[in-house]
């Protein structure tokens, strides 16, 4: 069942795009391990946020990514820029009026 993992980092003042370059670097490793859609933004309201919207094959897909090598070493990358102000939700996907189930 394909699921969606949304949520907010919070930066450390000042650091928001050296996290963003983290993020958007290019991977075709995440396609491989079942990641259809990564999408990394901003907002002029908060200008210490990145907001990060993940669509996995399977949220069994999206655990197993977090044990491969090259996904821990964009996490430690990205750690330094991180505040610690995470949110976010996480869901199963049931359907779309895009398209047929």
């Amino acid at each position: 069942m394909t699921f969606v993992n949304a949520g907010t980092l919070g930066t450390v003042s000042g650091h928001r795009d050296e996290l963003v370059a983290i993020l958007t670097q290019h991977s075709d490793l995440l396609g491989e391990l079942g990641c259809s859609v990564y999408e990394v933004g901003i907002n002029a309201d908060a200008p210490d946020t990145v907001f990060v919207v993940e669509v996995w094959d399977s949220q069994e897909a999206h655990r197993r990514s977090l044990e491969h090598l090259e996904v821990q070493a964009s996490i430690a990358a990205a750690r330094p820029f991180l505040s610690g102000e995470f949110g976010g939700f996480r869901f199963d996907v049931l359907g779309s009026p895009l398209r047929d189930a």
